[in-house]
């Protein structure tokens, strides 16, 4: 069974390296765009990090504009800004709201229904 910190991806070219494709951030991003109302702890089961991480990465993002907490009672709830520009100077001049809506879809749909880029 593996738990938080464990990187093994088992997607294509997988040579049982640990690392992943997107950081901590983004995948937090991403959970947080699929599910407004997640929980910490969904963040960090989702995300495969720790709880205490998945904490430090909200944090980050809120204060880069990346997303809005609103507490209500004791939920939070997460508002994404799809404006928000990438933070590394290859993509900044590119929008989180595309990529987020790729990353949200392929989550809703079955990726083997979907055709492949050419």
């Amino acid at each position: 069974m593996s738990g938080p910190g464990d990187k093994s991806t088992g997607g294509p070219g997988d040579s049982g390296g640990s690392w992943t494709l997107l950081t901590g951030h983004g995948h937090v991003l991403v959970e947080i765009a699929r599910n407004p109302e997640a929980r910490i702890r969904d963040l960090s089961i989702a995300a495969d990090i720790t709880e205490r991480t998945v904490q430090a990465i909200v944090t980050d993002l809120e204060a880069a504009g990346y997303i809005t907490r609103t507490r209500t009672g004791r939920r939070t709830r997460y508002t994404v800004n799809p404006d928000s520009l990438f933070r590394h100077s290859a993509q900044g001049s590119h929008r989180v709201g595309p990529f987020l809506a790729l990353m949200t879809a392929s989550a809703r749909s079955d990726p083997e229904d979907e055709p492949l880029p050419s």
